[in-house]
C-alpha cells in the first residue's frame, strides 16, 4: 500500500487535505497520516486516517519510532514539515531507502545551507544574488534586524532602531546575528514556493508577495508573476541536493526592482496552500516522481494574481478528555 505519513503536522489541515486529494486521485485505497508529539491536540491529526503520537526529534528513540510506524502502517513516502526535522531524516535517509520507503528531504549540504543563516549568505553569494549584509557586533549601522543563525518563523526576531532598544542578551549571545535592515515601506517581501525534481531540475516556481503576517506565517498573500519570478528563472533553475518543496524568501525594491535574498527553508511552507490552489501541485507531482516513477514536466501556467485571506477555523474533538 502506497501510504503517506506527515510529520508534525499539526496545524497543517490545508497540506494534509491536498495531499489526501491527489494521493487518493492516483491511489484510491491508499491513506495519509500524521505523526506528531500530540496528536489529540492536533487539528490536522483529526482529519486522517490513522494519527500517531512519536517523542520529539532530538530524541534518540524518534528515527526507530518513525521507522517503526512506516513499516507496521505499509507507509512509502515522509513529508516533513518542521526544520529540525530535516537534518535528522537526511542523516537516516538511507536507512528507510533500504525498506522501501522515502524520505522527502533534500541533501544533507542543502540542508546545512538553509539551517544556518551564515552559511544561507554564503549560498546566496556564490550564485551572486546579494543580501541584506551580516554586521559583526562591534561594527554595525542603525537600524539593525537580529535574528538567531538557526532561528525559523520569526522567533526571537528584532527590529533594533535606536540603541536603547538593545538588550544584553543581543550582544552575549553568540546564536544572535546581526543583518542590514531592510525597511517595508521600501521593500516587498516574496515567500517563493519552488519545485525540484529528483535530479535537482526546477519544474515550477510561484512567488507568493506577503501582503500580511501572523507569527512568521502569510495570512494574506498574493501570487505574482513579476520580477522576482524572472529573478529565479535565471537563478535557479537547477540546484544540486534538492528535491520536493524548497521554500526561498526575496525582498524587492518597490521603485527599482533591486531584490536581495534572505532566507532558505528546504520544505513546505506555511503559506504552500495558497500555491497549491494556484495551480503549482506540488503534492501530485511527488506522488508521481516517488510513488509512481514518473518524471515531473515543466509547468509555469499557475494563475497569477490569485488572493489568499485567511481565517481562523475549528476542529472540533467530542468527548476530549484534557
Amino acid at each position: 500500500m502506497n501510504n503517506i505519513l506527515i510529520t508534525s503536522a499539526g496545524r497543517r489541515v490545508s497540506l494534509v487535505k491536498a495531499f489526501q486529494n491527489e494521493l487518493t486521485s492516483i491511489f484510491p485505497g491508499a491513506k495519509v497520516f500524521v505523526a506528531d508529539l500530540r496528536t489529540d491536540l492536533s487539528a490536522a491529526a483529526q482529519i486522517v486516517d490513522k494519527a500517531f503520537d512519536i517523542c520529539r526529534i532530538t530524541d534518540p528513540d524518534y528515527i526507530p519510532m518513525l521507522l517503526d510506524i512506516c513499516i507496521q502502517n505499509e507507509v512509502k513516502l515522509v513529508i516533513p514539515t518542521l526544520d529540525t526535522e530535516l537534518a535528522v531524516m537526511a542523516k537516516s535517509k538511507s536507512l528507510f531507502d533500504d525498506k522501501g520507503i522515502t524520505l522527502m528531504v533534500s541533501d544533507e549540504a542543502l540542508i546545512q545551507v538553509s539551517d544556518n543563516k551564515v552559511n544561507t549568505e554564503k549560498f546566496f553569494d556564490k550564485l551572486d544574488i546579494p543580501v541584506g549584509r551580516i554586521y559583526t557586533k562591534d561594527n554595525y549601522k542603525l537600524p539593525v534586524y537580529i535574528k538567531p543563525f538557526n532561528g525559523s518563523r520569526s522567533i526571537d526576531n528584532f527590529i533594533i532602531k535606536k540603541e536603547s532598544d538593545f538588550s544584553e542578551k543581543h550582544f552575549s549571545e553568540d546564536r544572535f546575528l546581526f543583518f542590514e535592515y531592510l525597511d517595508h515601506d521600501i521593500y516587498e517581501e516574496y515567500t517563493c514556493d519552488l519545485y525540484y525534481d529528483k535530479k535537482g531540475d526546477l519544474k515550477c516556481a510561484v512567488p507568493r508577495k506577503r501582503i500580511e503576517v501572523r507569527g512568521g506565517e502569510v495570512s494574506k498573500g498574493i501570487t505574482k508573476k513579476d520580477a522576482v519570478y524572472d529573478y529565479i528563472i535565471s537563478k535557479l533553475t537547477k540546484l544540486e541536493g534538492a528535491r520536493g518543496c524548497i521554500t526561498f524568501q526575496f525582498f524587492k525594491n518597490k521603485e527599482n526592482d533591486d531584490i536581495r535574498g534572505i532566507e532558505i527553508n528546504a520544505r513546505f511552507g506555511g503559506g504552500y496552500p495558497l500555491t497549491y490552489l494556484a495551480g503549482g501541485n506540488f503534492p501530485k507531482w511527488i506522488i508521481e516522481e516517488y510513488l509512481c516513477d514518473k518524471s515531473v514536466e515543466n509547468f509555469q501556467n499557475w494563475e497569477e494574481d490569485l488572493l489568499m485571506l485567511r481565517y481562523d477555523a475549528e476542529v472540533l474533538v467530542h468527548g476530549h478528555k484534557a
